[in-house]
């Protein structure tokens, strides 16, 4: 089943519990991602980077719509990190029923405007839109960027912003980075900043970075209000990491003969995230209280 955002996460919030968006790269990032969720009875998030979308082309969207329409399960097509109304607008023709639009290192009033102008186009076709304020960290192992030093989201500039451009979701900074933490680097979540965040601003709000940090900490973050939380490294780090195994130890290389323990090892990462969001078993809510699923004349 396909929904908007809004319509996912207005579910999670109301529930306290968060979905996983899973950067997908290719149709074995899909199949771990849609098959696990199914398994575990779990709404989930197709996120794709606009380097992903330039990779696989529009047309793979073709399968991954109709993968998704048919599952018994919700999902959510999102478009991650937007660069510009160009690419929001290729996602929206390309059947996606989310964005983001992302002007966090822009000035403020500029973020403000862009979003608006994103909102105001896509709320036309029911596409969600998801804002960014404050910077993400980055730990130089991702295609996803960031920054070297955080800046942590204000909560009266949230409120402005939220206030001023209708936005659906909001991805806030609370020291997360994008990319696998080196060894010696041990993150820390400003839970004090997301609480305060919390009290002046009611929409769903996004974690981007959520790979590497400590289960604990992601926990207590969707405790708090967090709706979304956004993985990308750690299931495709599983993936490749299990992949180069194989190769170094044998001369195989049909895909079917690789690929397959990729997959359960990508797997594994997507359902320990799963557990630890607390949306296993979750989909059942969306089928009791008979969300419907999303429609739009891009389908």
């Amino acid at each position: 089943m396909l929904l908007n955002m809004k319509q996912l996460l207005k579910v999670a919030k109301e529930h306290k519990f968060a979905v996983g968006a899973f950067n997908v790269a290719d149709s074995n990032f899909l199949r771990v991602v849609v098959e696990e969720a199914e398994e575990n009875n779990s709404p989930a998030i197709i996120a794709v980077h606009p380097d992903e979308l330039k990779f696989v082309k529009d047309e793979f969207f073709t399968y991954v719509l109709n993968r998704m329409k048919g599952s018994p399960v919700p999902f959510v097509l999102h478009l991650d990190h937007g660069d510009s109304l160009a690419s929001v607008m290729r996602a929206i023709h390309a059947g996606f029923s989310s964005v983001m639009i992302d002007g966090s290192l822009l000035p403020f009033e500029e973020n403000i405007k862009l979003t608006k102008q994103v909102v105001d186009i896509s709320h036309l076709v029911n596409v969600s839109v998801e804002g960014e304020l404050g910077t993400i960290g980055n730990t130089g192992t991702t295609i996803e960027g960031g920054v070297t030093k955080v800046i942590y989201t204000k909560p009266e500039d949230a409120r402005e912003f939220v206030e001023k451009t209708g936005v659906d979701t909001l991805a806030v900074a609370i020291g997360t980075c994008h990319g696998i933490y080196p060894k010696d680097v041990k993150p820390k979540l400003r839970m004090d900043v997301l609480k305060s965040i919390k009290e002046v601003v009611d929409i769903p709000l996004v974690l981007h970075g959520g790979s590497s940090n400590p289960d604990s900490e992601i926990a207590e973050a969707v405790k708090i209000g967090i709706q979304k939380v956004n993985i990308s490294s750690d299931y495709k780090f599983a993936f490749y990491k299990k992949c180069r195994q194989i190769l170094s130890e044998t001369e195989l290389w049909d895909p079917n003969a690789i690929y397959p323990e990729c997959i359960d090892a990508a797997k594994d990462v997507v359902r320990k995230k799963m557990q630890l969001f607390g949306s296993i078993g979750k989909a059942e809510i969306y089928k009791l209280e008979n969300i419907p699923s999303w429609r739009s004349e891009f389908n």
